[in-house]
């Protein structure tokens, strides 16, 4: 059996552990991380989708969870599961990417099984998601706004308002949808081309800002940092331009974002003396830099690199990342193949929980877009 033979049976087999009566939950591992998350299991759902028949139940089912646990106002719980007893609820909220990843595992599930079955039952839930993040929009200017830890980095780092990870999946979610004029609003807007002072992409930087708010006489409070999966989803959406695109991917490489394994989820590292540090950081594990968030490696970001640079039509780069990426998800603290959360940022040091879903499936996710030379579902719409 060929190596990437191998890797790919292996994140089949972690996808089928991760796979419960629920949908997908977050990791394989027995005790942990057993809760639905929707954007994990959305984001599993993308590498999942094309093992086609396998796993087919299991996407269905993490979107009837969700569907199922919708608030009223309409928004998709972030959570869904016992995994937080101190919460004393089984369903928590406040965040934005869930109703958009949401969505996203809408149209994923409609394409790869031809079966429109699933938006026809939920069109209800579908139609109150896309008004709930219509009403994200506090400055009337049709971008979202968010408070801090309302996305996957949830508490660190601190960013509020308009983030470049929300409108990468926004741009998507609209396309998907057909709303084709507002995805176009959003491009330009985001990319500087219309009303400048709401833009997120910063020419000089060469990457998209993390996040940014309002304007203070010339000061606008906004980050700096490199979000890597954010810039990474602006590629593979579409939301950024061919020469944006390589622009960032350029970045990556100048700053070594990609090494020792793809990818960094931020950097440089926030360190207790930078602008960019809060006092609560301290309680949490990204509190030393290189782990966690805090410029750790996270495999499932680099199979959207894999797929960032097959989008950019740098197919020998993306082939030789796919094999760096296989063997990072090879490496295990007990045993070979393990799939792991995260990465140190510059050990490669296997950390965090093993056998994660979205690790396997975006493992997946970037090897049929380095064979196929083209990024599934995200190009169906355009």
């Amino acid at each position: 059996m060929s190596f990437d033979q191998d890797a790919k049976e292996k994140a089949i087999a972690v996808l089928a552990h991760c796979a419960g009566s629920t949908g997908f939950s977050a990791s394989g591992l027995p005790g942990g991380y057993r809760g639905l998350w929707a954007r994990d299991s959305m984001i599993s759902s993308l590498g999942a989708a094309l093992a086609r028949e396998k796993f087919r139940k299991v996407i269905s089912q993490s979107i009837e969870t969700l569907s199922t646990h919708q608030s009223e106002l309409g928004q998709i719980p972030n959570a869904v599961g016992d995994y937080n007893r101190d919460r004393r609820s089984r369903v928590t909220f406040n965040t934005i990417d869930s109703n958009l990843w949401y969505l996203i595992g809408h149209h994923v599930y409609a394409k790869t099984y031809n079966d429109k079955t699933l938006v026809e039952k939920h069109k209800t839930h579908i139609a109150k998601a896309l008004v709930w993040l219509q009403y994200q929009s506090p400055n009337e200017d049709k971008l979202l706004a968010q408070q801090p830890t309302m996305d996957w980095q949830d508490a660190f780092p601190h960013k509020y308002g308009r983030t470049i990870n929300t409108h990468a999946l926004y741009y998507a979610v609209l396309g998907m949808y057909g709303k084709h004029q507002a995805a176009q609003h959003i491009k330009r807007v985001i990319n500087g081309d219309i009303e400048k002072y709401l833009s997120l992409y910063d020419s000089k930087l060469g990457y998209y800002l993390p996040w940014a708010w309002k304007p203070h006489d010339g000061y606008r409070e906004q980050g700096e940092w490199f979000d890597t999966l954010g810039n990474l989803l602006a590629i593979v959406t579409g939301l950024a331009t061919p020469t944006i695109a390589n622009r960032i991917l350029h970045h990556i490489e100048k700053e070594k974002i990609n090494k020792p394994y793809p990818c960094k989820a931020i950097y440089p590292p926030i360190k207790p003396d930078d602008k960019e540090w809060h006092s609560y950081f301290v309680t949490c594990e990204a509190r030393t830099p290189y782990h966690y968030l805090n410029a750790g490696i996270w495999p499932f970001i680099g199979g959207f690199y894999v797929a960032a640079l097959v989008k950019a039509k740098q197919h020998r780069k993306a082939q030789n990342e796919l094999e760096v990426l296989t063997q990072a998800n090879q490496k295990g603290k007990t045993q070979k193949w393990e799939f792991n959360e995260w990465l140190h940022g510059k050990t490669g040091e296997p950390k965090g929980a093993p056998y994660q879903a979205w690790s396997a499936a975006m493992y997946l996710f970037a090897k049929e877009s380095v064979e196929q030379k083209r990024v599934p579902f995200f190009d169906e719409w355009v």
